[in-house]
């Protein structure tokens, strides 16, 4: 997926709001928390958050890595170097997936709010 790809994707998503930060990177969010940060151009590199098990298996997997500044803090983020590993719809997947789970740990009013 390209870089517009990957950024059409997070639009599709139920109340995503987009801004761009750090230095011209696309950062998606959901209720003010960041779901997917995507830079650089084609194939786009996008880093997203995993659970546990998906960390472990895509981490050190060819195309991706622990993604910069959040995997060093402890949390379950990487990032998507290069197309070895996950095709466009894995990644449409993991992003989905990194949605719902920053949409699960808002607050519960927020999520009323929100209609999830």
């Amino acid at each position: 997926m390209t870089r517009d790809q990957i950024n059409a994707a997070c639009a599709a998503l139920p109340h995503a709001t987009h801004v761009i930060q750090w230095g011209g990177s696309d950062v998606w969010k959901i209720g003010g928390k960041v779901f997917a940060i995507v830079t650089g151009d084609d194939p786009g590199l996008v880093s997203f958050k995993t659970g546990p098990a998906a960390y472990d298996a895509l981490h050190d997997a060819p195309g991706m890595r622990p993604a910069p500044y959040l995997a060093s803090r402890g949390m379950t983020w990487v990032q998507r170097t290069g197309p070895a590993t996950l095709d466009g719809a894995e990644l449409s997947d993991h992003l989905r997936l990194s949605y719902d789970r920053v949409a699960e740990g808002l607050t519960k009013k927020l999520r009323r709010d929100l209609g999830l």
